[in-house]
């Protein structure tokens, strides 16, 4: 499952819900205005990968390890269907880095 930070759109919940079910937006599970540590916690409790595009959420990655996995998207500001393609064309490598028990940090 993945877990969206509040920097990306809400609708790439809908947009990986066939390869990735029961992901979900921090803003659905009430954590909008969480501080990252928060969201990192929750995360972890719950299952979830983070996918994020911000570095704090990259150095907390480096600091704790996992869980919670976190897939960094190294962009900067574009549109989210350029997010959903990225992520539709390595949905493959997701879910091979989702099954990893040893991996904790995956970058596009």
């Amino acid at each position: 499952m993945l877990l969206f930070d509040q920097n990306l759109s809400d609708r790439l919940v809908q947009t990986v819900a066939a390869d990735f079910p029961g992901s979900a937006h921090v803003k659905q599970l009430g954590l909008a205005e969480s501080d990252d540590a928060t969201i990192w916690e929750r995360a972890a409790r719950d299952g979830f990968a983070i996918v994020s595009k911000d570095a704090d959420f990259h150095f907390l990655s480096l600091l704790r390890g996992h869980p919670p996995k976190l897939v960094y998207l190294c962009l900067g500001n574009c549109p989210t269907s350029t997010i959903a393609a990225l992520i539709a064309s390595h949905t493959a490598t997701i879910k091979v880095f989702l099954a990893d028990p040893d991996e904790a940090l995956l970058m596009f």
